[in-house]
């Protein structure tokens, strides 16, 4: 008896203890010659892979191609993750893909696999008869789940910041080097923070024998028909190089996007302007924090909440001079930052703070932000 995907999928842990990169390349090989594996290209990075890789799935289906996207986590639905030809998978192709994965794997390998990695390969048999796939690296590199897909023909490296540093180690270069090592043969580097990424991804790219792409961002950046329909849309900067990458990026796989094909590409939650004056992103770091602290505007109400591991003093302090107070709401997970401590980084900031009583004031400007888990909470609060 094949248990429905989502009683099976509720079961999975979301992380293990410790990694066992072994099951993951089992399960892998015991599916891998029963699938199509269409060509794929594969995101890797710390911030930009959501938007980045919706653009290239985006831009490539408004061409002609039958495409597909996985990316992770979602906000509201599970199906969120498994995008194909412009639409979420619905829930009967996914119990589809799931019956036929269930049964491909032996039941030792079906339990030990976690969430992530049982997802991603139900995205390779969901996706298996498009034209191409566009794969997000969850939040690792060498030993993340979708690396171990076979026909990875281009690695897009979006920005790489701190980020999950027990997983991932605590420095730049320990971090950079982790995510990079999965690069396949041909890599695009998007605009980076730090600079030593970029010697990082050459000595990585001689090592393993990869070619860096040259390409132009700021080719679209400043062309007329880009800036009007940006402009139109209301992306802040760091959307618009993530775009510009992703133009660039489906030119160097042999097709020729249209800019017009942008004026309905949607990003839900990535600086998402929900209401006239409510935004939400799902960043979650000091990156992400850098780039919404450019597009927001002064005096926003941030409603708030974020996981004990992010750096939220750090991010607080980021986005202080545009904050005029801050509403803390409550997320349903067990990784949540406790209240007093959060409660006590404001209060050393010296930013005024209240509880989100989920009432909005339709005078001022709101940004909810801080994980995928406050943006859920917020959209629940409202609808």
């Amino acid at each position: 008896m094949i248990p429905s995907f989502k009683d099976f999928i509720d079961k999975k842990s979301l992380y293990y203890k410790e990694i066992d990169t072994n099951i993951i390349k089992k399960a892998y090989s015991l599916i891998s010659n029963h699938i199509s594996s269409p060509n794929a290209i594969h995101l890797i990075g710390t911030n930009g892979k959501g938007s980045t890789g919706r653009a290239i799935a985006h831009l490539a289906y408004k061409s002609g191609k039958r495409v597909a996207h996985y990316s992770s986590p979602h906000i509201l639905q599970f199906n969120e993750r498994l995008w194909i030809d412009g639409s979420n998978a619905s829930d009967t192709q996914i119990q589809e893909a799931h019956k036929k994965l269930y049964t491909l794997l032996s039941e030792d390998i079906r339990e030990k696999l976690s969430y992530f990695e049982y997802t991603t390969l139900l995205a390779f048999v969901l996706f298996q008869d498009c034209d191409l796939i566009v794969l997000e690296a969850g939040l690792g590199g060498e030993f993340d789940a979708t690396t171990l897909y076979k026909n990875r023909v281009l690695t897009v490296v979006t920005p790489i910041g701190i980020d999950h540093q027990a997983f991932l180690g605590e420095t730049i270069k320990d971090i950079a080097s982790t995510k990079l090592r999965a690069m396949s043969k041909r890599v695009v580097l998007s605009a980076q923070i730090h600079q030593e990424v970029y010697q990082i991804a050459k000595d990585i790219a001689k090592l393993q024998d990869s070619i860096i792409e040259n390409i132009d961002i700021d080719r679209y950046l400043n062309s007329s028909d880009f800036k009007q329909i940006m402009e139109q849309k209301g992306y802040p900067k760091y959307l618009q190089t993530n775009i510009s990458v992703a133009l660039n990026v489906v030119e160097l796989i042999g097709i020729k996007p249209k800019t017009e094909y942008l004026k309905d590409l949607e990003l839900f939650g990535r600086y998402y302007k929900l209401k006239d004056n409510i935004y939400i992103d799902v960043g979650h770091n000091i990156l992400a924090a850098v780039a919404v602290f450019e597009a927001m505007k002064r005096d926003t109400v941030l409603i708030y909440n974020t996981l004990d591991d992010k750096e939220y003093l750090k991010i607080l302090k980021i986005l202080k001079p545009k904050i005029k107070r801050v509403e803390i709401i409550d997320i349903d997970t067990p990784r949540a930052v406790s209240k007093d401590k959060l409660k006590r980084a404001l209060d050393s900031l010296d930013i005024k703070y209240k509880d989100f009583d989920n009432q909005i004031n339709p005078n001022e400007n709101y940004l909810v932000f801080g994980s995928f888990y406050t943006v859920e909470s917020f959209l629940k609060s409202l609808f």
